[in-house]
């Protein structure tokens, strides 16, 4: 018997640890990978304390020279694949069916699935930094040479990113159907939220990467177990060829990461700029082109390697092409704000700061992206300031904005508007602090991935550092702000940001005990 019929079906639910363990509800899963990537943030943040307490002053103080790379490596591995990408997967989770009217994800027990295998590839992970040999110290793009020599927590980390690879590209084959199937009537695919937009998009570059990266690792574990020689030049293979591979996921890689972020900042400016969002057929088309040029420009990466000088004018020439629908975008943003009727709680301060601080981000891209430049700037603090104003200021402050902004929904509560404010501040502020003179430290030749450094350097690392501090404790107020309205707070009402009167807001929260309830009707 179908048990949406069954009579007082979810009387048998159960409950405490074995409702979140058997859970195919759609919010009870996007709650699971939302606090799944907050501890790994946390993580790997406090990997990135250590990092910064080593960089504080020139000379070896915390770690030998192995341990720091460990640091380095992991850090990036656990932050991209256990951080990041979870904290948006668990945004779709919760927000895609509600904003296309579905009752549910198409796959309710695969969305299962591809949760409890993260927290099975993150044991994998941070097990290794026990196992003999010390954890992955080959950078988290693990090229070979260096990775086809280490130890047996090189295997754990291959493991883990198949594991991880797994999960991704199940939610993403969940999320494509869910959209393209489970529309309610008279929703069609222009009239979607954009958010639903981003992670169709995503969904389709998940599917059609992930496979690469599990077919180059794949190829690194029989380079390193059985005999074959893909990357070793002394048996005719290529360690080129592996940053080719990588690179081509790698880069489409990146996009996954940033454009569900677009998709929440298209959500929160036109709630409190109190206006429709401007020329939305034109951010739909930006969003897919970023997407298909994303495929032809892995090897701006790979500028240093002896490429010909066609393939290097070629891969800058379309790299600067993506710069076009990015710029639309936030053009588009700046419209929909311009005359808006703003106010500017925590989500739209988040918003408005990503929106500024990417687009520096972006420029610094560009900057990478000509030929002569970027050999003289590849490997250095350059392209850490670069990455980190892409990947903190662009996802991981798009997240944080994200959560403000629907903690309402989720939990029925307003959280408290001044500590959120006060974590905004703190955030942007030690950002900038932190990774702002990296880009002076790059431009005067300091190397990255080194535990040690010139005297000449010892000014901007140390304010690196301190900028690093006051941005991890400030992380500790988020999670207090997150925690303190879970548990109580003021009633959010119907309508908590007087802006927002799209689907998702008329839908029941909290969540329904399970998937199967019939789904509410909507006026």
């Amino acid at each position: 018997m179908d048990i949406a019929l069954a009579p007082h079906a979810h009387d048998e639910h159960p409950h405490g640890l074995m409702r979140w363990l058997t859970t195919t509800n759609h919010k009870d899963i996007g709650t699971l990978y939302l606090w799944f990537s907050l501890s790994m943030f946390l993580f790997a943040g406090a990997l990135a304390m250590v990092i910064r307490a080593e960089l504080f002053q020139p000379g070896l103080q915390l770690v030998d020279p192995m341990q720091f790379n460990r640091l380095t490596s992991m850090h990036g591995l656990i932050m991209i694949f256990g951080a990041i990408m979870p904290a948006f997967v668990g945004f779709a989770n919760w927000q895609v069916p509600l904003m296309i009217g579905a009752p549910d994800m198409a796959f309710p027990r695969l969305n299962n699935w591809s949760f409890w295998l993260l927290p099975v590839a993150a044991t994998l992970l941070l097990a290794s930094f026990f196992v003999p040999g010390g954890a992955l110290a080959a950078g988290w793009t693990m090229y070979p040479p260096l990775f086809i020599q280490g130890g047996i927590a090189y295997d754990m980390t291959i493991l883990a990113v198949h594991v991880l690879g797994l999960s991704s590209i199940m939610g993403a084959i969940n999320i494509i159907t869910t959209i393209l199937n489970l529309r309610a009537p008279g929703m069609t695919l222009m009239k979607m939220p954009l958010f639903v937009w981003t992670w169709l998009i995503t969904a389709y570059l998940l599917v059609a990467v992930m496979p690469v990266l599990a077919s180059v690792i794949t190829m690194l574990l029989t380079d390193r177990h059985f005999g074959t020689h893909f990357f070793n030049a002394a048996g005719g293979g290529d360690p080129v060829m592996f940053q080719h591979i990588f690179w081509f996921f790698g880069h489409p890689e990146v996009y996954i990461m940033i454009l569900p972020a677009f998709g929440i900042i298209s959500t929160i400016i036109p709630t409190f700029a109190r206006k429709k969002l401007f020329g939305y057929t034109s951010m739909v088309y930006a969003v897919a082109s970023i997407a298909l040029l994303s495929f032809i420009v892995w090897a701006h990466h790979m500028f240093t390697t002896g490429m010909p000088v066609a393939g290097q004018l070629f891969f800058m020439y379309s790299t600067m092409l993506i710069a076009i629908p990015t710029g639309v975008k936030v053009f588009n943003w700046v419209a929909t704000i311009w005359r808006g009727s703003i106010t500017f709680e925590t989500p739209m301060l988040f918003a408005i700061t990503v929106v500024c601080l990417f687009t520096i981000g972006g420029f610094s891209g560009l900057v990478l992206a000509l030929v002569p430049v970027d050999i003289q700037l590849q490997d250095t603090y350059y392209v850490v300031a670069h990455f980190h104003y892409v990947l903190f200021s662009g996802a991981a402050m798009s997240i944080m904005g994200g959560v403000y902004y629907w903690l309402p929904k989720w939990t029925g509560h307003r959280y408290d508007e001044t500590l959120g404010k006060w974590h905004f501040w703190l955030t942007t502020i030690a950002f900038n602090l932190t990774f702002f003179p990296m880009h002076f430290l790059g431009l005067a030749g300091m190397p990255r991935r080194i535990p040690d450094y010139a005297l000449q350097f010892a000014d901007f690392n140390m304010i690196a550092s301190l900028g690093g501090f006051v941005l991890g404790a400030a992380q500790l107020l988020f999670v207090y702000v997150v925690v303190k309205c879970i548990r109580g707070g003021e009633p959010a009402g119907e309508r908590p940001w007087d802006g927002a009167d799209t689907l998702e807001w008329t839908l029941p929260s909290p969540p329904p005990y399970h998937s199967f309830t019939t789904p509410p009707k909507i006026d």
